[in-house]
Parts: C-alpha cells; structure tokens; sequence
C-alpha cells in the first residue's frame, strides 16, 4: 500500500511513472525506505508512522536547506500517508568506507577532519533561528532526555546481561551525572546520532542524514557520538587528535576553555556510550536482532578506555564500579558472536578445494583466476599475497575492488543469518593457480573487513 502512495508521490512530483520501487535494507528504526527511478530520474522514498517524527524531520530538512548545509533535499511530502520523497545519495557511507581508509591514516583524519568542520557549522549555525519547539520527542537534551538516555542503559542493557546493581545507588549517580552535565552551555543544535552511518559520500562530497531526533544541547555530546562511533572503532591517538582538532576549530567561533572543553567532552563521552549500549541491548535482547550486540565489545573496549586514560568523572563512585564489572564481563561475547567462525582459506586449483574439517559441509569457494595475475610479472613472482607491493598491484586495480566488495556482500549476508541462527561455522575459500597472489591477497582482506565489521573468530590459513 505504502509502495503505491510513494510512487503516486514520485509522480506528482517529477511528471514520471516510477520504473523500479526497491525497499532498502532495514535499520534500528521502524522506518521504511525505497529507492525510486524513472531513466535518470532518483528519489528516495520514505514511510515513517510516527506523524511528529516526520514533522522535525521535515523541519530541520528545510532549515538546514536555507543554510546550505549538507543535507538532502526535501522533494515532496504527503503529511496524511506519512510519507515524503528525498534526494537520492547512493549507499555509500563513511562506515563503509573505514576498512580502506583505515589503510591510509592520513586520508581517513582529513575526511573526520572535513566532518568535524561540518558538524561545527550544523551545531552554531544550524541553530541559528530554528524553532526547538517542533523537536520531537524532547526540544533539548534535559534531564528528561538524559534520564532516559540512563535508565535505558540500565533495564536494556544492565539487568538483561545479568550485572547486579544497587538500584538506589545508581540512581543517585545518574542525578549527578544530569547535574554536571546541565551546568554545560546547551543552546546549540544537538544532532543526537551523529555517527559514519549517517554521513554519506557522493562524488567526494558529504551530506548528512537521521537528524530527526535532533534538538538543541551542548556541544561535546554530538562530538563524542563522532569519535566513539562502536563498530567506527576509531584509534584513541586518532581520537585525541580529532578533539584537539575540534577545539581549535570551535575557537574560531567562540570563546572556550580548553581544559574545561575536555573535561565535560568525557562525561558526554561516558552518557554516549551507555545510551548506545541501552540500544544494543534494546535490538538485541528484547526485538532479538543479534546484529546490535555486535557493537557490544567495541563499546566495552570504549568504556575501558575512559577508565585506563583516567577520563572517568570522579564524582561518580558507584557507577565506576558498574563501568568497571561491565568492561571486565564476556558473558555478551560468548552469548552473541564469539561463537561462529569463520574459516578463510588461500589455495591453488593445482591442488584442489580445501576440505572442510568442521563437518559443516563446505561454505564458499571464490575462483581469483578471472582477476589480473601479479605471478605474470618478474618483480611479482618470488613474493605473495601478504608482500606490500603484491597488495599495492592488486588493490589499484578496479575489478579486484569490485570482487572483493561482491564477495564482502555475499559473505556478510551469510554471517548475518549464521549469527542469528546460532550456527558455529563458515568456510570461505579463494583460489587461483598457483595459490600465492590472488587468492592470498583476498583471503587476508575478507579477514580485515571481518574482524572490522563483526565481533566473530577469523581462522586464516594458506594452502
């Protein structure tokens, strides 16, 4: 039913009769999303239930239009069906591009660097004249918002993953956290899921999405959602650097403290990160959307962090201890991912498939032959798959990127539905012709975008 609205939609507003209508994949909202075309003619569409949602969403849209911040624009929208067509910004986002970021360091800090300048301009300039009234569920980030932020982390993620508390102790410093962090300045825009899912990339550029629950707050709060992104799973030198980096650019536009920046940056950081376990929780316990607690260790790892670099506000006893039995406890890895492997392999066709020793009865088998061979090149022939300059032949080359992401694709789908099944094994095989270049250099990236992707146990062996 809704399909057939959105494409009466698309037509009202573009004169054309759709060709395609996609459903896009699912997220952590109950929010649906399709992408239209009609030739060159793109737009997504988008049904939504909750009215007042929709109504900040198309709010912000068209105020932060007015500004010329990059945001998609607002192509239509039929307030009744709950429904509204936007600007079609592909699939790329900046989580989906880490993994080969992350191979150029000083690449992946100019890209956070361009996205910090950004969120500074939605943060001072995006509330500049904007009526928080229309903000939904709450028009600031009160002590209501973060009372919620709290007992969320506490009934969604505390009690569900068998940590004992003492409630009323707790309680008390969830106040004083709200206290301290209710003094800090929060007139600004507040983005509130400001993460590299949200931030996409089209020809080099960005634009932002899910901004709807924003509402106006303090500043550290959205910067902390940025460097402490889980699964982003950002560098702590990289961290630093970006918030150092952050300072001095805000400096530009008002007078702050550095000290004092940092030190309220952290207890941002800290309330973050317990709402997002809430939510891990939420998805993963109670809808049983196992997917969410793969985030868990990274946000463990985060919590962890805070306490080594001594960043932990001190006026918070109590729900130190808590932080420290959650950072220490495995019970979510052992009852979530940890349980499957996956069993990648390297072979030459000379030899034959590996066979499968977990009796799950095989997996995928990859043929690297149909790629460009660096074994062909006498510079290439004496080294493998794990030699720099292999790599740095192969991963030039447009079809190993576009093998490499049909298979990440492929593989991932099967891990999803393999978690969520409970199953403990996957084999995935790559093969060329004489197993030492291709095959290898497949093999080790699937592994890398595993390990960065999924909270599950890589076995990695060449034939």
């Amino acid at each position: 039913m809704k399909e057939i609205q959105l494409q009466q939609l698309f037509h009202t507003w573009s004169g054309q009769y759709a060709e395609t209508i996609t459903l896009l994949p699912a997220s952590g909202s109950n929010r649906k999303y399709y992408r239209i075309t009609a030739g060159t003619v793109l737009a997504i569409g988008a049904y939504n239930p909750d009215n007042k949602e929709n109504i900040a969403f198309t709010a912000f849209t068209n105020h932060f239009r007015k500004l010329n911040l990059p945001v998609p624009e607002l192509y239509a929208d039929n307030r009744e069906e709950n429904i509204y067509l936007i600007q079609d910004l592909g699939d790329t986002t900046l989580f989906s591009l880490l993994p080969t970021l992350k191979k150029n360091p000083q690449t992946l800090q100019d890209i956070y660097k361009k996205v910090i300048e950004a969120l500074i301009g939605f943060q001072i300039k995006g509330a500049c004249g904007f009526d928080f009234s229309l903000c939904y569920p709450r028009h600031a980030f009160d002590r209501q918002s973060m009372m919620w932020d709290l007992n969320y982390f506490k009934y969604y993620y505390l009690k569900p993953s068998g940590i004992p508390f003492d409630e009323q102790l707790l309680e008390e410093d969830f106040c004083k956290l709200c206290n301290y962090l209710l003094t800090i300045p929060g007139e600004f825009f507040l983005y509130r899921d400001f993460q590299s899912r949200n931030i996409m990339v089209q020809n080099d550029k960005l634009f932002f999405i899910d901004y709807q629950g924003g509402r106006k707050g303090a500043l550290p709060y959205d910067l902390a959602s940025l460097l402490y992104d889980a699964k982003a799973d950002l560098s702590d030198g990289l961290r630093k650097e970006l918030l150092a980096f952050y300072i001095e650019h805000l400096t530009k536009h008002l007078a702050i403290s550095e000290n004092k920046f940092e030190q309220r940056f952290y207890a941002f950081v800290l309330i973050r990160i317990m709402q997002a376990m809430g939510s891990y929780g939420f998805r993963g316990f109670f809808e049983r959307k196992t997917l969410f607690l793969q985030s868990v260790p990274y946000a463990k790892r985060n919590l962890q962090q805070l306490l080594s670099d001594d960043k932990f506000p001190l006026f918070l006893p109590y729900l130190r201890q808590i932080i420290e039995k959650i950072s220490s406890d495995v019970h979510i890895e052992k009852a979530g991912s940890k349980s499957l492997k996956v069993h990648i392999n390297s072979f030459s066709y000379k030899k034959g498939i590996p066979a499968d020793a977990t009796g799950n009865g095989g997996g995928f088998v990859f043929d690297c032959r149909a790629l460009p061979n660096p074994g062909r090149y006498d510079e290439y022939k004496a080294l493998t798959g794990n030699d720099q300059p292999v790599i740095n032949f192969l991963e030039k080359l447009p079809e190993v990127t576009d093998f490499l992401q049909n298979v990440f694709t492929i593989v991932d789908q099967s891990i999803d539905a393999y978690m969520h099944r409970r199953f403990e094994n996957l084999m995935v095989n790559f093969g060329c012709t004489g197993g030492q270049h291709r095959s290898v250099y497949c093999a080790k990236q699937l592994e890398i975008h595993l390990l960065q992707k999924y909270a599950i146990t890589v076995i990695l062996h060449h034939e």
